[in-house]
């Protein structure tokens, strides 16, 4: 599998990338060319065409949840490509209207708009992507140090409860080295998602990995994560997004922490 970073907060230097508080991955797997998250703005146009990337060849884009640092860039994808042969996955909760305080951040379309485009599959169980490819679903928390947070509200039918952002998911690739996991920004626990993970793909050999991990604080969870990183003898991480400087120090005096940035590409 072939994995570019087309949308981080990092960029490289020497690298003119652009950057935003936002993720987008774009994987390659047999005949699968799959985007993970599109980010916030055009800065995924741009940075996909600077990479070679070309949307007209996208078969899948998965959402890791609903928020618009993770949904919002592929409004600009539908203003600029066909997207008709394209499939959507995610949870089915993906597309709640969602916002805190008066901010709205969900994704800026419709669950019915986005049917008119393109096919959509919404599913809180996992689903098999390629023959090496798993889409999670809803993850289930087993974890008692990762304790899903509140952010802001979701619209269910007329009205407005609290989110704890039940659509987060992530994608997994499986070979016979073990998984390597794929996250948007792990606000189900990413410990919660390692368990569920190998649960799903029935191994429990880590190979590594990339996303954002939710985690800004040196603080009690953040060395419960290590103790279970340790224990679960992971062997490349790649933190990004919404992982702080600090939590990335932290984990590199344990671990040692790969720098990600757009341009990046991994061949896993």
């Amino acid at each position: 599998m072939i994995l570019k970073v087309l949308v981080d907060n990092n960029t490289y230097i020497d690298q003119y990338y652009l950057g935003e508080p936002a993720v987008s991955f774009y994987l390659e797997e047999e005949d699968k060319k799959i985007l993970f998250d599109t980010g916030y703005s055009h800065v995924l146009i741009e940075n996909a065409q600077k990479m070679g990337v070309d949307f007209n060849e996208i078969n899948t884009v998965i959402f890791s949840h609903g928020h618009n640092d993770h949904t919002a860039g592929f409004q600009y994808i539908t203003e600029n490509y066909d997207v008709s042969k394209m499939e959507i996955v995610a949870h089915p909760a993906c597309f709640n209207n969602k916002k805190e305080g008066d901010e709205e951040i969900g994704a800026p379309y419709e669950i019915d708009k986005l049917r008119n485009l393109c096919k959509v599959n919404l599913s809180s169980k996992p689903i098999q992507i390629s023959n090496q490819i798993t889409f999670l679903g809803e993850i289930p928390s087993s974890n008692n140090f990762e304790k899903r947070k509140l952010i802001g509200s979701y619209q269910r039918e007329q009205s407005w409860v609290d989110d704890y952002v039940m659509d987060d998911s992530a994608i997994v690739y499986q070979d016979e080295e073990g998984l390597f996991i794929i996250t948007g920004c792990s606000h189900s626990g990413i410990c919660n998602i390692i368990d569920y993970a190998k649960k799903v793909c029935n191994e429990d050999t880590i190979k590594g990995i990339i996303g954002g991990f939710h985690l800004f604080e040196k603080d009690e969870v953040l060395e419960h994560t290590i103790k279970y990183f340790q224990n679960t003898k992971i062997q490349c991480l790649y933190p990004c997004h919404c992982v702080s400087f600090q939590v990335k120090a932290r984990l590199n005096e344990v671990f040692t922490v790969h720098e990600v940035g757009v341009g990046l590409t991994l061949e896993i």
